[in-house]
């Protein structure tokens, strides 16, 4: 077996930590700005970054090319919600490009986004057309008034029909759901159930402790074992070795023939496998969704300085934490980080 690449050795293009892991998968937010206020996420009056500190377009485009030549091999955009954000189709026309390229030493093996799909009937056709074969959708309800709720005045039929376009675009969705205790919790199965009939996968994701929000979230906080073993008083899972580069781990759900996932950050840490970065749209590197340690790129990039970028990534590799410091079992505890989801994406 090749030796494991050393953090910061510019012998080779790749990225690796201080506890070993390769790092090949960049979340690169676009914008913090989204048009729904989902109420495990946000604030009901956010206050969003002046445009002036966000990266245009063309820096967000010449950052990834930045990643992709020290080894990225998956990017994911995420916002907010990253489709409210002016010229979205060119910057993914312009990552997408890098799809397959090897002619110069690096490319991307997939690029993705995460979105609530309230724009997605829009610009479904232009994300097929630059290479992405897949969406993840944020979806906690198919109840539209409950939708209406949690997502502060989400229509849920927009939503469905931004789905619907994408689908019809050639691009497969997976559903993330955030499990929430006497919200949408008795919703998991049915939801399952119209996953399992319209082609989607479907994970469920823990609620996370960052930002300030009106809720207490030990109040909406559903450990995913105990949903796990009442999904399985009907229904046999089947873990699989699938993985599509994030934290899920998934199963086969064999009487629906459907595969969920589950993405257990507090119940069963995930950790060890970490390998991602985060990169908000202002240019900020975070190594870890946990904490709040973070360098600035912005400053090297509009400066062109992209030896300064490299030694900065390097840097950000020897300060990548072994683990995230999530804990949700003090009623009324501050966050773990003061940063909303939105700031950093999901």
């Amino acid at each position: 077996m090749a030796a494991m690449e050393k953090p910061g050795d510019r012998g080779g293009t790749g990225l690796a930590d201080a506890f070993g892991r390769r790092i090949t998968y960049l979340r690169l937010s676009v914008t913090d700005r989204c048009d729904f206020r989902c109420r495990y996420c946000m604030a009901e009056k956010m206050q969003f970054l002046p445009k002036r500190e966000i990266l245009t377009i063309e820096e967000l485009a010449a950052l990834a090319d930045a990643f992709i030549a020290r080894g990225i091999r998956k990017i994911r955009l995420t916002g907010g919600e990253p489709l409210v954000r002016r010229g979205i189709d060119e910057l993914v026309r312009l990552i997408g490009r890098r799809i397959g390229a090897k002619d110069d030493g690096g490319g991307l093996d997939e690029l993705t986004v995460t979105t609530n799909a309230s724009q997605l009937r829009r610009h479904a056709p232009a994300l097929a057309e630059a290479g992405v074969r897949r969406v993840n959708v944020s979806l906690d309800s198919l109840d539209a008034e409950r939708f209406g709720f949690i997502t502060r005045g989400g229509d849920l039929a927009v939503v469905l029909d931004g789905i619907a376009a994408a689908r019809a675009a050639g691009i497969a969705v997976k559903v993330n759901m955030v499990a929430l205790r006497d919200l949408n919790e008795q919703e998991i199965e049915p939801m399952l159930r119209w996953c399992a009939a319209e082609g989607h996968d479907l994970t469920l994701i823990e609620t996370m402790p960052l930002g300030e929000i009106e809720d207490d979230r030990t109040d909406r906080y559903l450990p995913l074992d105990g949903v796990r073993r009442r999904i399985e008083e009907h229904y046999t899972l089947s873990p699989l070795d699938y993985r599509t580069g994030g934290p899920a781990r998934y199963f086969r759900v064999e009487e629906l023939d459907a595969r969920l996932g589950l993405i257990t950050p507090l119940t069963n840490n995930f950790c060890d496998g970490c390998n991602r970065v985060r990169v908000t749209a202002t240019g900020q590197i975070y190594m870890c969704l946990g904490h709040e340690d973070r360098l600035d790129l912005r400053q090297a990039l509009r400066a062109g300085d992209m030896e300064g970028l490299d030694r900065l990534l390097d840097r950000a590799m020897r300060l990548k934490p072994e683990r995230h410091a999530f804990r949700i079992d003090t009623p009324g505890a501050a966050p773990a980080v003061s940063r909303h989801m939105s700031v950093t994406g999901g």
